[in-house]
């Protein structure tokens, strides 16, 4: 199989797990420093759900170009 072909399986897995299940990522902030004293808030944020789209139409068009046998 070639890599073109591998790597359009894992963005249409990856894709069709974002779609159906989400994903989010959490990024931390930090919003209070005073001397030895620091605050932060942590916050989740959501992948959106074009991006799992997308994803899985990158992969089909990898997966087709990399399973495509030459002449």
């Amino acid at each position: 199989m070639r890599p073109q072909a591998l790597i359009g399986i894992v963005l249409v897995v990856l894709g069709a797990f974002i779609v159906f299940r989400g994903m989010s990522y959490s990024s931390r902030d930090e919003v209070l420093k005073v001397g030895d004293v620091k605050a932060s808030v942590e916050s989740k944020k959501a992948i959106p759900t074009w991006a799992g789209g997308a994803a899985i139409v990158a992969g089909i068009v990898l997966l087709a170009a990399g399973m495509k046998r030459r002449a």
